[in-house]
Parts: structure tokens; C-alpha cells; sequence
């Protein structure tokens, strides 16, 4: 990680008077975003924003809670006088953590057993991830459709759309995919068990173990989400 991206800067907009945070790596971006921030994304910079419609006493716990959060996993934050603070508070793994240990037990996996266990931890038809975040799109669609903004019932409907079709569609692929390979009870024929010893034929005498390099890693482009509805009172 660059070193730029390990600080931030953290002040009151002289113009806008908005709190804005700038700099920052992904990590960083998502404690903000948990201590209430809102991205805002341009073309030529990404930065956060406190949320409008604040008072100012609201805007400075705010602000200064996501100090204390940055500083607590050693990011530098410069900011002003008013936000400045002494405190640090604990950090905890995000929800997100969890499922993104499935992922590296897929990756180091040698058996379609092992991989088959993991998606079950998003397949499960009682408890299993997708079905929560099925219950989190009807819980916020059911939240927005009476909430009293003209285009709030639209937005109810396209939740209740993503979690009956589009999230109902990955679960069913993922599951038969699951269910595949908890049949075939197969070793990856490009992937075993390290032994941490490398065979008398080996050519790199400075090789410690007889696995082959690991395959590089996918990259998957964003698609972009259907476009939302204009608010009923654009911001300026």
C-alpha cells in the first residue's frame, strides 16, 4: 500500500461548509463509511462528505468519532482543531471479514469437499448468506415504501425486484453448483495438500516444496446498477 494512502485530511469546507475527508486507502474509506460518512465520487477525485442536514454539534460527534476510529488502526489524520481528539476506539472485523474468509478457504482448497463446505455457508436454505441479504432487501424495501417520498415506493419495488429475481438467480446457480460439488468428492488435480518438501528431481535447488506457483488471481469488472430515481429535492 502506498504510504500516501495511509493519511487523510479531515476539515470543514470553507466554501461549502460541508466536513469533508480526503485521502484514505479502501480500509479507510470503509471506516468512514461506518462512522456515517458518504462517498462522493467524480471523475477526478473520490472523497466523503457528512451526511446533510446536520447540526453542527452532530457534525463534530461525527467527525470526531472517525478520527478516533482512523487513528486507532494507525492511519495519520489531519484535521481540524474541532475534530481533534485523544480518544481511539476499538476495532472490530466488519461482518464483511467473515464472508471474505470463504473466499481464501476456496483459494487455498484441494478438494471439491472443502469448496463445497464454503458455499454452503452462502447457500444455506435456513441461514445461509444469501438468504439474510434476501431478508435485508425485503426488511429496506418494506422500510421505503411508506416512507412518504414520491419516489420512495419505486425504490421499494426495485429492492423487492434484486432480492426475487436477481439475488434469487445467484442462489439457485450457487446451490446447484454446491450441491455438484459436494457429489463428486474430487482432488483438484492442479492443487494438493503441501508437503513442504520438494522431490530429489526438482530443478530450483532453492525450492522449498514441490508446488506448483499459484494462478493468478481473477479480476472482475463492476457492473453498473440500474440507475436510481432523482431524489424529489436535488441537492445544489
Amino acid at each position: 500500500m502506498p504510504l500516501a494512502d495511509h493519511f487523510l485530511t479531515m476539515r470543514r469546507d470553507v466554501h461549502s461548509r460541508e466536513v469533508l475527508a480526503r485521502g484514505g486507502d479502501p480500509e479507510a474509506h470503509s471506516i468512514l463509511e461506518r462512522s456515517g460518512f458518504v462517498p462522493v465520487v467524480r471523475l477526478h477525485e473520490t472523497y466523503h462528505r457528512l451526511p446533510v442536514g446536520l447540526d453542527e454539534a452532530e457534525e463534530k460527534r461525527l467527525a470526531t468519532r472517525a478520527v478516533a476510529r482512523l487513528r486507532a488502526v494507525k492511519y495519520g489524520v489531519d484535521t481540524d482543531a474541532a475534530f481533534d481528539t485523544e480518544m481511539r476506539e476499538p476495532h472490530y472485523l466488519p461482518l464483511g471479514s467473515s464472508i471474505a474468509h470463504l473466499a481464501e478457504r476456496i483459494r487455498d482448497a484441494t478438494t471439491s469437499d472443502e469448496v463445497a463446505d464454503a458455499l454452503t455457508e452462502l447457500t444455506a436454505s435456513h441461514d445461509g448468506v444469501l438468504i439474510a441479504l434476501g431478508e435485508v432487501l425485503a426488511a429496506t424495501a418494506a422500510f421505503y415504501q411508506d416512507l412518504g417520498q414520491p419516489p420512495d415506493p419505486h425504490t421499494a419495488k426495485r429492492l423487492q425486484y434484486l432480492a426475487e429475481h436477481r439475488l434469487a438467480v445467484l442462489w439457485s446457480d450457487l446451490a446447484h453448483m454446491r450441491n455438484d460439488l459436494a457429489d463428486r468428492h474430487q482432488d483438484h488435480p492442479q492443487r494438493r495438500a503441501c508437503t513442504a518438501e520438494a522431490g530429489p528431481d526438482e530443478r530450483e535447488a532453492s525450492a522449498v516444496c514441490a508446488c506448483p506457483p499459484p494462478p493468478p488471481r481473477l479480476t472482475t469488472t463492476p457492473v453498473a446498477a440500474p440507475a436510481a430515481p432523482a431524489p424529489a429535492h436535488p441537492r445544489r
